[in-house]
């Protein structure tokens, strides 16, 4: 029972994480051999200022 969480950035639209979710499934279901229906996705989006790089939050840069 693979679980994969994907954390990014908000700001993508429904579509995008649609597909997100589907190739990373697929991914998954290929290098692992699991059952599809086992493969959880998860999608943790953060504002960016909650996210920083080299001493800088996101939303500054």
């Amino acid at each position: 029972m693979p679980i994969v969480t994907v954390q990014l950035l908000e700001g993508r639209s429904d579509e995008q994480l649609k597909a997100l979710v589907s190739e990373v499934t697929d991914a998954v279901e290929k290098t692992t051999k699991a059952n599809r229906d086992a493969i959880s996705v998860v999608i943790e989006e953060m504002k960016p200022q909650h996210y920083g790089v080299g001493g800088k939050r996101k939303i500054d840069q």
